[in-house]
């Protein structure tokens, strides 16, 4: 069993009389990437402030690493890295000088470091390069650089694809994916571009107004949103007995409510309804189904809503 690297129990935050989190339990596994969702505003930030001792909670508790007292918390912190939002570069300064700063700033020893990190993000040839003239791209790879430096176990990013181009996102997805699987690096992500979560993070929390809706893993994600075919039919038996015969297929199930959920033909609807019906079938109802990760969080957060 994975051990927790990031736990949250009844955490609240509290701004004069609006909770902007509200009792959130959030669990991150070590060596998962972990897609925080939801809309703007929805408290994505203010957790990640908390956790990286930017902002103080209301009340609830955060552990990282198996450690919650004030005094493990601030060592603990130390093996985070953390960019949040638009971080701030010396830009007539290289990507090198840059770095050289943030590792005095932060107290890390040894300029070695700073090599390291330019290499993980594909920054090692910038050299002379000033940071006023680099893309946006590049400039949040440096972000990334800066949150690298001292080889964090946990790696926090708000909203780090925010602006860049499909090349720029492609670019940085891959980075990030490299960095988790081939240093071991927990990765907890928050975005409202939900196509690319989707295809980064290997498990997500959903939280809509502060509060967190559902925790799940990619597989369950894929399972919940898998498309099929929901057919309901005056004769079960029959109508599983001529999908297995006539239609060499056993990939479906039968739900407690009596509908068949079918996962092949999801694009032939028409071909097994005319087959159910050679049969002396009635089918009383025959419609796709499936969703992908944005239309899951829209059903749910609208279902949260009413």
């Amino acid at each position: 069993m994975k051990e927790y690297v990031l736990k949250t129990k009844s955490l609240n935050k509290k701004y004069k009389k609006d909770f902007v989190v509200s009792d959130l339990n959030v669990n991150v596994k070590r060596g998962e990437i972990y897609g925080f969702i939801g809309e703007n505003g929805a408290g994505k930030t203010t957790l990640i402030r908390m956790v990286t001792g930017l902002v103080t909670p209301t009340s609830g508790t955060i552990e990282l690493f198996g450690q919650d007292t004030p005094g493990e918390l601030s060592r603990a912190r130390k093996s985070i890295g953390a960019l949040i939002e638009r971080p701030a570069f010396y830009p007539t300064m290289t990507a090198y000088e840059n770095l050289e700063a943030c590792r005095i700033q932060k107290g890390i020893p040894g300029r070695e470091s700073i090599a390291r990190a330019l290499e993980m993000v594909n920054l090692e040839d910038t050299k002379s390069k000033k940071v006023k003239d680099f893309s946006l791209g590049m400039k949040q790879k440096l972000g990334l650089a800066m949150a690298l430096l001292g080889n964090p176990e946990l790696l926090i990013l708000d909203e780090p694809i925010n602006g860049l181009d499909p090349s720029g996102i492609i670019e940085i997805r891959e980075l990030l994916k490299r960095l988790n699987k081939e240093k071991n690096i927990t990765i907890l992500i928050s975005s409202h571009i939900l196509t690319e979560l989707y295809q980064l993070a290997t498990c997500y929390g959903i939280i809509h107004k502060g509060r967190l809706l559902e925790e799940l893993t990619l597989k369950e994600l894929d399972e919940k949103c898998k498309r099929s075919l929901n057919i309901k039919v005056d004769d079960l038996n029959k109508a599983v007995f001529i999908l297995e015969r006539e239609l060499n297929t056993k990939n479906f199930r039968v739900l407690p409510d009596g509908t068949i959920s079918l996962y092949d033909y999801t694009d032939n609807a028409k071909l097994v309804s005319s087959t159910l019906t050679k049969s002396e079938i009635i089918i009383e109802q025959i419609m796709p189904k499936g969703e992908d990760l944005e239309g899951y969080f829209m059903n749910l957060v609208g279902g949260a809503d009413k």
